[in-house]
């Protein structure tokens, strides 16, 4: 099943002349990008800094042979069991990137 995304925007395509003003800005290097105008965030600020609470991953649909006994294992504890396999596959990549 396919997810179906709205779109919302101006409803207007862009310009030539907004397509070359984006191209300009894109070629020039950060370097060049004045931050004067935005205020430093003090340590505190990041001290209780969180991930975003609505950030979700995209999941994608796969065919993922197991065996019989995994599965039995994962189901033993009722509903949510593929959420199970994807939290333990989940923490195995974070264990995995971490270590490098």
């Amino acid at each position: 099943m396919k997810k179906r995304v709205k779109r919302v925007g101006s409803g207007r395509p862009v310009t030539a002349r907004q397509h070359s003003e984006i191209a300009a800005l894109s070629a020039k290097p950060d370097s060049t990008i004045d931050y004067s105008d935005i205020p430093r965030l003090p340590a505190r600020f990041w001290k209780n800094a969180v991930r975003n609470p609505f950030y979700r991953p995209v999941k994608r649909q796969v065919t993922v042979r197991l065996d019989s006994d995994v599965i039995a294992w994962l189901r033993r504890r009722g509903k949510g069991y593929q959420t199970r396999l994807n939290h333990l596959l989940r923490s195995a990549m974070m264990q995995d990137v971490a270590g490098k």
